[in-house]
């Protein structure tokens, strides 16, 4: 079976969990619920049931496949697997507040309907849900010990996804930022949740830590090589394929790491020029995008980042290999996270 097969056999029994954990509860609330539903692909702005675009559910299909590898049964894993979609939407909705971002998936995002104020409210209902998903671990036979392991790894991340944040948009702000720093937020904004849902997976599976640690370390580098990807097609990237404009990080004044490379790289003339651009107000012209994109062209800023997400890609792949285990969910795995960054598993 391919990874694409386990996708398939693995989604239906993800929404139907996440659909357990979103029930309105009683219909006063109708509302708020149907705005949580709507972002999460349910509803339209009417709150009335559709299947629109809800995300790939990348973190977790990673746990349910990580947990067969690690010799678990997948379907008690599923409300580990429900609360990091949870949590990572919460911090969707949370997102799209903080940038001032109107769409996401290509509806309106939903502070964008309801407003700020109730959009929070959104966010932070799916957080809880997501942290009461954990409990009904133990309901599908899941010992105690490893129930409360998963509280702990799942909390953790949540707090480096708001660290990570944090230092995201305080770097709108800085007028340098250097590799080191960057790495460090996109590893803990990014990384960190799709490495624990990794993790989880194997903790629901077994007591061996070492083992858990491994697939902590290939969710870690496969989502740093994916965010450093998305840097990449955030500049480069063919609108056809990523389904945004061309060039919109740069339009925005991101520090991504291909700019933060430009800036750091030690050619003065060309960092001094883009740094002149990035410090205009506003979102840049295409006359400015075109120069932005020279600069970083002429300094290699391109090829460095390529290089950097083929480097952590095959990190991810070694934290594979060290856990010993060979079957077909860890095939899974390895061709999972070679389609992810478009390499031949």
């Amino acid at each position: 079976m391919s990874f694409q097969g386990a996708f398939e056999r693995l989604l239906p029994q993800i929404e139907a969990e996440l659909q357990e954990v979103v029930d309105i509860p009683h219909h006063s609330l109708g509302a708020y619920y149907g705005m949580m539903r709507y972002h999460l692909g349910w509803a339209d702005e009417a709150l009335r049931p559709i299947q629109a675009n809800s995300g790939k559910r990348l973190r977790p299909v990673v746990c349910l496949i990580a947990c067969e590898a690690a010799g678990g049964d997948p379907r008690q894993a599923l409300p580990a697997a429900a609360a990091l979609e949870l949590v990572h939407n919460f911090s969707l909705v949370h997102d799209d507040i903080q940038d001032g971002s109107h769409f996401r998936r290509g509806r309106r995002a939903v502070w964008d309907i309801w407003g700020a104020a109730h959009g929070i409210n959104v966010g932070d209902g799916l957080f809880v849900l997501g942290r009461l998903a954990l409990y009904r671990l133990a309901e599908r036979g899941v010992p105690l010990s490893r129930c409360q392991a998963a509280m702990l790894v799942l909390d953790r991340a949540c707090m480096s996804l708001c660290e990570g944040q944090f230092f995201d948009m305080t770097f709108e702000d800085w007028s340098q930022v250097d590799l080191e720093q960057y790495l460090w937020m996109i590893r803990h904004k990014t990384a960190a949740l799709l490495a624990t849902a990794a993790q989880m997976g194997a903790i629901v599976a077994t007591d061996d830590l070492r083992l858990a640690d491994a697939y902590y370390r290939f969710g870690e580098n496969l989502g740093m090589a994916f965010q450093i990807q998305d840097d990449v097609l955030g500049a480069w990237g063919d609108e056809q394929v990523t389904g945004k404009s061309a060039a919109t990080d740069i339009r925005d004044r991101k520090k991504t790491l291909p700019v933060v490379y430009a800036l750091n790289a030690g050619q003065r003339d060309a960092a001094e020029k883009l740094a002149g651009l990035y410090a205009q107000p506003g979102p840049l012209d295409q006359a400015d995008i075109r120069s932005a994109l020279a600069l970083m062209e002429q300094v290699g800023a391109r090829e460095y980042a390529e290089t950097m997400a083929e480097d952590y890609y095959r990190q991810a792949m070694r934290s594979l290999d060290e856990t010993g285990i060979e079957n077909e969910a860890q095939s899974d795995l390895r061709e999972l996270a070679a389609s992810l960054l478009g390499r031949e598993a």
